[in-house]
C-alpha cells in the first residue's frame, strides 16, 4: 500500500508512525517542509518522499495527487488543519490527523455537509487523542442508552513530546471547557476535581479541555460531558492559580519563553519510557433516573498507542472503509475499534 501520506513525518510522533508503518509492511509517502530531514528519513526507511509547504495550495494539491488519504501529524493543529482539510476537499482525499484540540474537532465538524458532498471523510483524532476515550464513551452509551451525563478520566505514565507541550503552552491562558446541554462552555482551569479509581486505587483528578468535550458528543449524543486528568494537588493548585494570570500566560513574552524551553528539551519519551509507560482510562455515564454505569480501560503508553491507532484507522481507510463526512473514531468504526490494538483491555465495573 503506497497511496497515503504522512505529513509531519519527521516530528516525534510522525516518525514513530512512519517506522511502525514500515514494520507493518506499509509504504507511505513521507512529507513535510524540511527537505533535508524528510529525505534523510525516507532514504533510511526506503520510502518515497514529497516536499511541500502548507501555505502553498497548488503545491499541497499536487502533493496529495493520487493519494487515498493523508495522515496529518504536524501540530499544533489549530495552525495547520484548515489548509490540509481544504486541499483534501479539493482533491477528494480522506483526512486523518492526531489532534486533541477541541477547536480542530469543531472546525472540521462544521464542514460535515461539504465533506459529504465531496465524498471525503474528515476524521481527526486517530491517536491517543481520542481513539481510546472516544471508544470508551461510545461503549458507555451502549451500556446506558438513556445517559444524559458523561465523565471521562485519564491517567498516563510516560513522558510528553515537544509538540504536545507546545499545544498545552499555547492554550494555558484559555482555561478549561466542558459541555453543558449540548453546548461547549468555557470554564476556569481545574473547574472541578474528583477522585477516580483507574483500577489501582483512587487518584485525584481535575477537569481539562480534552478533545472528548467535542468528540464524545458527536459519537454519543450525550449532552453533558466533562473530562478529567489525574493530577497531584500541586498541579491542581497551579492550574487554579493560572485563572488569575491569563493575560500574562497569553502574552508574547511568556509564550516565546515557554516555547524556547520546550525546544531545548528532548523530542519526546525515550524508547524505554514508552516501553514502561501505560495509559489508564475511566468513564462514567449517568441518566436522569439515577442509573449509572462505569467502565475502565488500559493500554500501551500514549505515543505508542497513537502510532498503533493511527495506522489501524489508516488501514481501514485504504481498505475502502471511509464513511464520508465528519467522523469520530467510534462513530466511523464502533466502540470496539480500540480493542483491536494490542495491549488494550476494557472492563465494566459493577
Amino acid at each position: 500500500m503506497n497511496n497515503f501520506l504522512i505529513y509531519g513525518a519527521t516530528g516525534y510522533t510522525g516518525e514513530l508512525i512512519a517506522r511502525e508503518a514500515v514494520r507493518r509492511g506499509l509504504k507511505p509517502t513521507l512529507t513535510g517542509r524540511n527537505r533535508e530531514a524528510v529525505t534523510k528519513l525516507a532514504n533510511e526507511l526506503q520510502l518515497p518522499a514529497r516536499i511541500f509547504n502548507l501555505d502553498d495550495p497548488a503545491a499541497l494539491d499536487a502533493g496529495l495527487r493520487g493519494m487515498t488519504a493523508i495522515l496529518h501529524c504536524a501540530g499544533p493543529f489549530a495552525h495547520t488543519f484548515r489548509a490540509v482539510a481544504d486541499a483534501c476537499l479539493r482533491t477528494k482525499t480522506h483526512y486523518l490527523d492526531i489532534t486533541g484540540e477541541i477547536a480542530v474537532f469543531e472546525g472540521l465538524a462544521a464542514r460535515d455537509a461539504e465533506a459529504n458532498a465531496a465524498g471525503v471523510m474528515l476524521l481527526p483524532g486517530v491517536g491517543f487523542d481520542v481513539v481510546p476515550s472516544d471508544c470508551l464513551a461510545a461503549h458507555l452509551k451502549r451500556r446506558l442508552p438513556s445517559a444524559t451525563h458523561l465523565a471521562l478520566g485519564m491517567h498516563t505514565v510516560g513522558g510528553m513530546s515537544r509538540g504536545t507541550a507546545t499545544t498545552i503552552a499555547e492554550n494555558l491562558h484559555r482555561g478549561g471547557a466542558i459541555r453543558q446541554h449540548g453546548k461547549i462552555v468555557p470554564v476556569p482551569a481545574a473547574y472541578r476535581t474528583r477522585d477516580i479509581d483507574f483500577g489501582t486505587g483512587p487518584l485525584s483528578a481535575m477537569t481539562i479541555p480534552w478533545g472528548d468535550v467535542s468528540t464524545a458528543y458527536h459519537s454519543t449524543g450525550i449532552p453533558n460531558i466533562e473530562v478529567y486528568m489525574a493530577a497531584p494537588k500541586g498541579q491542581q493548585l497551579a492550574a487554579k492559580l493560572s485563572r488569575y494570570a491569563k493575560w500574562l500566560l497569553g502574552s508574547s513574552w511568556v509564550q516565546n519563553y515557554l516555547k524556547k524551553r520546550i525546544r531545548d528539551r528532548q523530542p519526546g519519551p525515550s524508547p524505554e519510557q514508552r516501553a514502561n509507560g501505560k495509559t489508564y482510562l475511566w468513564g462514567e455515564a449517568t441518566d436522569d433516573a439515577g442509573q449509572k454505569v462505569v467502565s475502565r480501560q488500559s493500554g500501551p503508553e500514549g505515543y505508542t498507542l497513537t502510532a498503533l491507532a493511527a495506522l489501524l484507522v489508516t488501514e481501514k481507510v485504504l481498505a475502502g472503509e471511509a464513511p464520508p463526512g465528519f467522523q469520530t473514531p467510534a462513530k466511523a468504526y464502533g466502540p470496539d475499534l480500540v480493542l483491536a490494538i494490542p495491549g488494550v483491555v476494557r472492563e465494566d465495573v459493577e
